[in-house]
């Protein structure tokens, strides 16, 4: 039979058999891909799927609820039971090396637990704006740069402000403005 096949016979059958041999080729790279891949997409959507069911980082309910006040146990008082006391503006001139003046000024707001302690904030303020003056007029420019210096500048004004009021802690310092000029 194969004599009585012409050549253009041969070489097609000849070009099936290429092509067998390419395709098990790439069904071998496709069961790779589909072994590698499936298992990664399946991941992806069950961690979705367990995001959007609140099983991951909390649901819409909690977060709903939370924003109106319906909190669970100490939470909810304790945040019903704070209060926001504004201290006076603060205005000093930050030390440099190179004898331009360079100005500091501050919005502050304490953040204290009940309204008890404001009673005892007001009585000791003189002490407190003096405590917050020497801190401040020794800060450099270079002191206040980016977010961390700011958060030493809190830290250090929280610790000045508890070392002045023994008898309540100030929970929070709260910045409402910073200018440099």
């Amino acid at each position: 039979m194969a004599e009585d096949q012409s050549p253009e016979a041969e070489e097609s059958e000849e070009s099936l058999d290429g092509e067998q041999q390419e395709e098990p080729k790439k069904s071998g790279l496709n069961k790779i891909i589909l072994f590698a891949g499936a298992p990664v997409v399946l991941i992806v959507v069950g961690l979705a799927a367990a995001y959007f069911l609140g099983f991951l980082g909390g649901g819409k309910d909690e977060l709903a609820s939370e924003e109106h006040g319906e909190g669970h146990g100490e939470h909810a008082e304790v945040k019903q039971a704070l209060v926001f006391y504004d201290l006076p503006d603060l205005l000093v001139n930050l030390s440099t090396g190179d004898g331009e003046t360079r100005y500091l000024k501050l919005r502050i707001a304490l953040e204290l637990s009940d309204q008890a302690a404001v009673d005892k904030v007001e009585v000791v303020m003189p002490r407190i704006v003096d405590n917050f003056q020497v801190y401040l007029r020794e800060l450099r420019l270079e002191d206040l740069n980016g977010s961390a210096g700011i958060y030493r500048m809190r830290e250090e004004l929280l610790k000045r402000i508890n070392l002045s009021l023994q008898d309540v802690a100030v929970q929070d310092v709260l910045f409402k403005e910073i200018i440099v000029q």
